[in-house]
């Protein structure tokens, strides 16, 4: 049976160019690995953006073996509903609500496209962003998929002929490899250089804060030089891949791709928190789980919406959540990387047990550090001055709110983890007739496919 994967772009703004360079991606995965590609857009635009998306996949070539899968928001909430009753969950509307929330939440557009793989077959899952491009070379369009696709899946004894260093513990040669991603190149990965260019040592108070309160000054600093800028202005000349147990601050998530460990954790759904969907990263790493890391990096640019006054306050707010966050997953990380290979059961899959209960742990920490951290915030702000001032404002009139909804992020999480097996296991016997394809029907070449499928 031909191999599926799925090529998964999340968005929720019009992406047009997107959509039709993720087809040639797939396209080139089909041609070179002999693969048949689900290409996912999961759309949570609505009017014309969402229209031109659903014109631009209408309109993608008939590439063989590229099944274009574009959902809007009410085919995945029809969807998800159909996987939660099937897997007979208590408190269905929350786990709904957790998948498909209203804020903008990268854990759960990220959590829609691992259950929604699932039901069309898919063993591994590719993930892209929408503000984001693919490096060019010679003419050559450089896609992550070939690096992802040489090795993904493979025992890892096996996949170091395929890499150009091998710094992995023999050990761990037995062990599937589970993760494989890149970085990007560009703009950082959050709009705070003009901070930077403002006041170097307000940058710098401002980025630390989501080190662990353990590092020394030392790594404080080298931290803040290495935060939100992926590979810098390392451009692609030739292919260098690694194999070994992979630093979650060597990929991101506009590159990367997973092999069976997001069937087993799933990602936080906190809404407006950006780093909310890299948990799984930390867990393939504390799990000692093998993964590559390669250079075919993807560029990174600023949507013109993030330059808005509304989309400054969106994203700066998004950056103070991330920092409240840290309390809680730094205490989880710290008990993962102690578990290490314990959090491995049989054929070498990430026990979720344990992994919830260091969670729930994490909720009876001490929360005058995230005190401590707005009141940092909010001076920097102010003394930045302008529209960071009137930030500071924002913040200092919601403290006890984000204070508590850091908390609720935690517990959410919890919530989500343990019905997250039921959510797998149901959504691999649940059709989705919207793509005409499914997990029931995995045996069928596209081309034979009625329309509405199974």
């Amino acid at each position: 049976m031909t191999r599926r994967v799925c090529l998964a772009l999340p968005t929720n703004r019009e992406c047009a160019a997107a959509i039709s360079l993720l087809a040639e991606e797939a396209d080139y995965a089909v041609r070179h690995f002999g693969v048949e590609v689900c290409l996912l857009i999961l759309d949570t635009c609505d009017g014309e953006a969402f229209y031109r998306n659903f014109r631009a996949t209408q309109d993608l070539p008939s590439y063989k073996n590229v099944i274009p899968v574009h959902l809007s928001s009410a085919v995945q909430k029809h969807h998800l509903r159909k996987i939660i009753d099937r897997a007979g969950i208590n408190g269905p509307d929350r786990i709904l609500d957790l998948m498909l929330p209203d804020g903008v939440s990268y854990g759960a557009c990220t959590n829609r496209a691992f259950l929604i793989s699932s039901s069309l077959g898919c063993d591994s899952i590719h993930r892209r962003d929408s503000d984001s491009r693919y490096q060019v070379v010679n003419g050559t369009t450089v896609f992550p998929v070939h690096q992802e696709l040489l090795s993904l899946g493979k025992k890892a004894g096996d996949a170091k002929a395929a890499v150009s260093d091998v710094l992995l513990d023999p050990i761990h040669e037995s062990k599937p490899v589970s993760m494989v991603g890149g970085s990007f190149i560009g703009e950082m990965s959050v709009d705070i250089g003009d901070i930077h260019a403002l006041d170097r040592e307000i940058y710098y108070g401002i980025v630390s804060l989501w080190a662990d309160k353990h590092c020394s000054p030392e790594e404080r600093r080298k931290l803040v030089d290495i935060s939100f800028k992926g590979s810098g202005t390392d451009k692609f000349t030739h292919d260098r891949s690694t194999l070994s147990i992979v630093n979650p601050m060597n990929v991101d998530m506009c590159n990367i791709s997973f092999y069976q460990v997001h069937e087993d954790v799933p990602l936080p759904p906190a809404t407006d928190t950006i780093g909310s969907d890299y948990f799984l990263m930390h867990a393939v790493e504390c799990a000692c789980l093998p993964g590559v890391r390669h250079n075919r990096h993807i560029e990174n640019f600023y949507t013109r919406e993030r330059k808005t006054d509304a989309g400054f306050m969106a994203y700066h707010m998004r950056l103070t959540k991330f920092f409240l966050s840290m309390l809680y997953f730094h205490d989880i990380y710290k008990n993962m990387a102690r578990a290490g290979q314990a959090l491995l059961g049989p054929g070498y899959r990430i026990s979720i047990s344990p992994i919830i209960e260091m969670a729930r742990q994490s909720l009876q920490l001490d929360k005058r550090e995230n005190e401590h951290k707005l009141n940092v915030l909010t001076d920097a702000y102010t003394r930045l001055g302008g529209r960071y001032a009137s930030f500071a404002e924002l913040i200092a009139g919601q403290r006890q709110q984000l204070l508590l909804k850091a908390e609720q992020d935690i517990n959410d999480f919890s919530v989500l983890m343990e019905a997250w097996a039921s959510l797998v296991n149901a959504s691999k016997i649940t059709c989705l007739p919207d793509a005409g394809l499914c997990s029931s029907c995995v045996d069928i070449e596209p081309s034979h496919l009625e329309p509405g499928g199974c």
